[in-house]
């Protein structure tokens, strides 16, 4: 192997394993991010596309709103409007 092959090998190996998983994104779990679903969570009207949108990415969050004593009173409403929305809840 030319000493140029292994010097651009180890090059694209370092990149490739500096470099963050695709796919691995950073959630902020924020309750306050679901404003936009406070009328479809409390008075069961239909969700806007805002909402949906806000539901998809508090999707990772939802175990732990499940567990907030705080919060958990609004996971019942909170169900119906991510089926709604379309959205898949995970099992906790």
């Amino acid at each position: 192997m030319k000493p140029s092959s292994v010097v651009f090998f180890c090059v694209i190996s370092a990149i490739l394993l500096l470099r963050p998983p695709t796919g691995a994104e950073s959630v902020t779990c924020d309750p306050s991010l679901l404003n936009p679903c406070a009328a479809a969570f409390l008075f069961s009207s239909r969700p806007s596309s805002l909402c949906c949108s806000r539901i998809k990415s508090q999707v990772p969050c939802y175990c732990q709103y499940l567990n907030d004593p705080s919060l958990s009173g609004y996971i019942s409403g909170g169900k119906k409007v991510a089926a709604a929305c379309g959205v898949s809840l995970p099992s906790c």
